[in-house]
């Protein structure tokens, strides 16, 4: 509660009524520009949903070939788990034209949305800085024109063979991305993701990916739910929630935490598996993939022991990014 909350009810002093600069700075916030002030500490339900109504989708990272997503998918069937979302993370050029065609063929095949992330990033370039314990803050972010050009040649790339959902780790090209969208360079229907690895996590973050084209956000993983519901309170469109980590992003589990995310955050993908990982971009395996939808299996559970009601979409959802045919 604010100072200005508290003389508003009495309770306050002369000196704890007179209103401070972050009063003033989170009321601008909030009265001017329409973004949560303070992170919501009440944790309200959201009210928001996807187009179908559901509150939650569930979608399985990590998958990196054509084995793996075969493997995953007949997992989740033999476990009960309708997929929505298959999140790849090497990047579109460490695959060959038939790994993707195949990824392509198999996600359509089972009404899924295969998101693929830019594959020129830092960590690929000749950057030693970025291998730094301060040159990290880099993060996958990219590096000269030429860079960007060729991370925009990835996405053609996939989108040639029906890929219509990539994930982006700049901001500048996630821009160049929604402009090309919009003058048809890049096909109408083509739905980005803005990465956790951009590391976005205040509600002036979330407006500002939404604005630049971002279809759906990733934000840091290690957020609270009240900063949790304060992203929500800036944005429409779908937050993707990580109900784990692999070791190298800090190896937690949040179990738990789902049903409420989903509560005060949805529309929201839940992302499970990745305590399976050593690091996001773990060699595939038929065997990781498995193990990554029975982590998924253990998360479920929670949402439906904890929050039953939640709504789940069903199979396909018209709005879903599937590949199309070409």
């Amino acid at each position: 509660m604010s100072r200005l909350d508290l003389a508003a009810q009495g309770g306050g002093s002369s000196q704890v009524a007179r209103s401070t600069s972050m009063d003033r700075t989170s009321a601008f916030i909030h009265d001017k520009l329409g973004l949560p002030g303070r992170n919501a500490y009440d944790l309200p339900d959201s009210k928001k949903r996807f187009a179908d109504g559901a509150q939650y989708r569930l979608e399985l990272p990590g998958i990196q070939n054509h084995h793996a997503l075969r493997a995953g998918l007949e997992a989740a069937k033999q476990r009960g788990l309708t997929l929505h979302r298959i999140t790849h993370t090497i990047g579109i050029m460490r695959n060959t034209d038939e790994e993707i065609r195949e990824m392509v063929a198999i996600s359509r095949d089972w009404g899924v949305e295969l998101n693929m992330s830019v594959g020129p990033r830092a960590t690929y370039d000749l950057s030693p800085q970025v291998s730094t314990p301060e040159g990290a803050r880099i993060g996958y972010r990219l590096r000269g024109a030429d860079q960007l050009v060729r991370a925009i040649e990835d996405v053609r790339r996939a989108v040639e063979f029906g890929v219509r959902c990539v994930m982006v780790y700049d901001e500048g090209m996630l821009w160049v991305l929604d402009e090309m969208r919009r003058a048809g360079e890049m096909p109408a229907d083509l739905h980005i993701k803005a990465s956790a690895h951009m590391g976005h996590g205040n509600p002036a973050s979330m407006k500002v990916l939404e604005r630049l084209g971002a279809n759906s956000i990733n934000p840091v993983r290690d957020l609270d739910l009240p900063t949790w519901s304060a992203l929500r309170g800036a944005t429409d469109i779908p937050l993707d929630f990580s109900s784990e980590a692999p070791k190298s992003s800090g190896g937690f589990y949040r179990d738990y935490e789902v049903p409420e995310v989903i509560r005060i955050a949805a529309p929201v993908y839940v992302k499970s598996g990745g305590a399976e990982m050593a690091t996001h971009a773990a060699p595939p395996s038929v065997e990781a993939a498995q193990s990554y939808v029975r982590r998924m299996e253990l998360v479920v559970g929670k949402i439906e022991r904890y929050a039953p009601d939640a709504r789940r979409s069903g199979h396909a959802p018209a709005d879903l990014a599937i590949p199309a045919k070409v």
